[in-house]
C-alpha cells in the first residue's frame, strides 16, 4: 500500500512540476481553447501554412491539439495522458512525448517511437514567470535557441550552432492584443533567411 501512495505521489509531483503551456506561451489565466493560424507572408501576400486548434486543461496545459496544413490536411494530433503526450501523423508511426523535470528549471523533453526507440531529444531552461529561456537540441541539430522578453512579450529568438555561431536571428512583434493581455496578432522576421511569418492567435476564455 506504502509502495502504491510513493508511485502515485511521485506521478503527481511530476505532473504538477511539469511547466504549464499557458505559461510558455505567456497566455493569461482561464484559457480554454484556441486557435493559431500561421502565415507566410512575401510582399503584400500571405499564404497559410498551418492551422492549429488546442483544448486546454484547467491547469493551463494543451489536453488536444489538432494540425492542418493550408488545404486542411491533417499534419498531425496530439493528446495528453498521464505519463505522456500521444502524437498521431497520417503517413507515420505515432510519437510519444515524454517531459521529465530537472533541476534549475529544466525539462528534457523526449519522442519515442513505441515508446522506446527514441527520436528526439531537447532540455528546455525555463526563467522563474515559466516563459522558456533556452532551448537546446540533445538529439539531431545540436542548435540552442535563446528566447529574449520585453515588458511580458516574446520579442527575439536566436539561434546558434554547437559551436556558437548565430544560424538565424528572429525577431517578435506582436501588433495586437485582447483585453487579458495574449497576442493576437504576431509577426516574426528573420534577415538572415529573408522570411516573414504572421501568427493569428484566437484564443476562448472560461
Amino acid at each position: 500500500m506504502r509502495i502504491l501512495l510513493f508511485i502515485f505521489l511521485v506521478v503527481t509531483m511530476q505532473s504538477c512540476a511539469t511547466k504549464k503551456d499557458s505559461k510558455k506561451r505567456l497566455l493569461p489565466k482561464g484559457i480554454q481553447s484556441a486557435t493559431e493560424e500561421r502565415y507566410e507572408v512575401v510582399g503584400n501576400q500571405k499564404k497559410l501554412l498551418s492551422k492549429k486548434e488546442m483544448v486546454f486543461t484547467k491547469n493551463g496545459r494543451i489536453k488536444t491539439s489538432k494540425t492542418v496544413d493550408g488545404s486542411g490536411k491533417v499534419l498531425q494530433e496530439t493528446k495528453k495522458k498521464l505519463w505522456f503526450v500521444e502524437e498521431t501523423y497520417p503517413d507515420k508511426e505515432k510519437l510519444y512525448r515524454k517531459t521529465r523535470w530537472k533541476p534549475k528549471q529544466r525539462e528534457r523533453i523526449s519522442t519515442y517511437e513505441k515508446k522506446q526507440d527514441k527520436t528526439s531529444e531537447s532540455i528546455y531552461h525555463y526563467n522563474e514567470d515559466g516563459t522558456i529561456a533556452k532551448i537546446v537540441d540533445n538529439f539531431k541539430s545540436f542548435q540552442t535557441q535563446y528566447f529574449e522578453y520585453s515588458d511580458n512579450e516574446l520579442t527575439k529568438i536566436v539561434t546558434k550552432d554547437k559551436d556558437g555561431k548565430v544560424v538565424d536571428e528572429v525577431v517578435v512583434n506582436c501588433t495586437k492584443k485582447d483585453d487579458k493581455g495574449a497576442c493576437l496578432n504576431e509577426t516574426r522576421t528573420s534577415a538572415l533567411k529573408k522570411y516573414k511569418e504572421e501568427v493569428v492567435f484566437s484564443p476562448v476564455y472560461d
